[in-house]
């Protein structure tokens, strides 16, 4: 039986905003090794499910497919993010220390 990971991807170190971590994703786990080529390096596989990256709207969504088509799937729960409240002000306080 095939199994597929079902995430909220977040957001990259050099993203400001929430673009693109509004999808839930729905992603099949590996099934063969990665190998690397002897001649250029680049690493390869056999398995092209790899590529294959399906996005939904919501988290009923992605399982609901999930289970229509029969697979087994794991629900990864997103983190909880902290905002931190900065001010601009802040950095000409006078005892700010560098």
């Amino acid at each position: 039986m095939t199994k597929v990971r079902i995430y909220q991807p977040s957001r990259t170190a050099m993203q400001q905003g929430n673009a693109g971590t509004r999808d839930w994703i729905v992603e099949y786990e590996p099934s063969a090794r990665r190998t690397r080529d002897p001649l250029m390096g680049w690493t390869s596989s056999a398995d092209t499910r790899a590529q294959l990256c399906l996005r939904f709207p919501s988290r009923e969504d992605a399982v609901a497919y999930a289970e229509r088509k029969g697979l087994a799937y794991e629900v990864i729960e997103p983190q909880a993010r902290r905002p931190r409240i900065k001010s601009y002000a802040d950095n000409f306080r006078f005892d700010r220390v560098n």
